[in-house]
């Protein structure tokens, strides 16, 4: 029996995965999978909350999730890859531990709040929409983890998932649930090209890891910084310098650009040009 820390993440399959993606939870999941126990969860049926007229498009999307975590460098006969659908257990606890949250604090949760606004569902989203967020904790409850890598705008559910397994433990009376710990990336929200919301495939505004040099190239010219000449001084915490500082590999490098940047007479091009030479030259894939 294995006496290694479990980790338990995981994507719904919308689409590819995209640079936020891989500095918010893949890069980790690559990091620990020599000395973790690990899962990674496809949501499969988390994603049917708001495409249950698609599950062809659904279907596509788990395997395509896959071999981009594959080609990125998690390992198969180190990580265990599950597929929610294949596991009735899973949604076996979910019901049960409906009965544990109230319907308010699901609907307090601020992630799903955010998830209502920027899918535009108003009043007129399934009920299974909310009940994702507690299929959220049996997911991560039902492989008994300790640690789940996770990008900072899912930190709301895994601090759901606690005080869940808490609560399990007050009313049984039995610690049959490891209280889970967050692991965060080492970005904590990747903003898209657009400058302004997070990276999403929804908002049109990712690059992804699939996509080609002259895919990168095209979107990071586009990334736009609000900058209206390159002669005036500019901020070098922008966007433009989240990314620099998310892929440079040389720190040195990033505060020289800075460094001049905020001098002005240093143009946004060559700097997006050479961010996007080093995305591509990443071992992402």
């Amino acid at each position: 029996m294995t006496t290694r820390p479990r980790i338990l993440t995981g994507d719904t399959p919308t689409g590819r995965l995209h640079l936020g993606h891989y500095v918010g939870s893949l890069e980790n999941r690559i990091r620990l999978q020599r000395d973790h126990d690990c899962y990674i969860l496809i949501a499969n049926v988390h994603a049917f909350t708001t495409r249950a007229q698609q599950p062809e498009d659904v279907r596509r999307d788990t395997i395509e999730i896959v071999r981009d975590q594959l080609a990125a460098g998690v390992d198969p006969s180190l990580a265990t890859f599950v597929v929610q659908s294949e596991i009735p257990a899973i949604a076996e606890l979910t019901f049960l531990l409906a009965m544990l949250i109230p319907f308010s604090r699901v609907m307090r949760n601020p992630t799903l709040k955010a998830e209502i606004t920027s899918k535009q569902l108003g009043d007129h989203y399934s009920f299974g929409f909310p009940l994702y967020a507690v299929g959220q904790c049996a997911d991560i409850l039902a492989f008994r983890a300790d640690l789940v890598p996770v990008g900072e705008d899912q930190a709301a559910h895994v601090e759901m998932t606690r005080e869940v397994a808490r609560r399990f433990a007050q009313v049984y009376g039995a610690e049959v649930f490891p209280v889970p710990e967050p692991l965060f990336g080492r970005v904590a929200r990747l903003p898209g090209i657009d400058g302004v919301e997070k990276m999403s495939k929804s908002r049109g505004n990712a690059i992804y890891l699939s996509d080609s040099t002259d895919e990168i190239r095209r979107k990071m010219a586009r990334l736009y910084t609000g900058r209206q000449s390159a002669d005036e001084p500019g901020d070098p915490d922008n966007v433009l310098f989240q990314y620099a500082r998310a892929f440079l590999p040389d720190p040195a490098r990033v505060e020289e650009l800075a460094a001049g940047y905020a001098r002005g007479g240093m143009g946004d091009a060559p700097i997006k040009r050479e961010v996007a030479d080093a995305i591509d030259a990443s071992p992402m894939p």
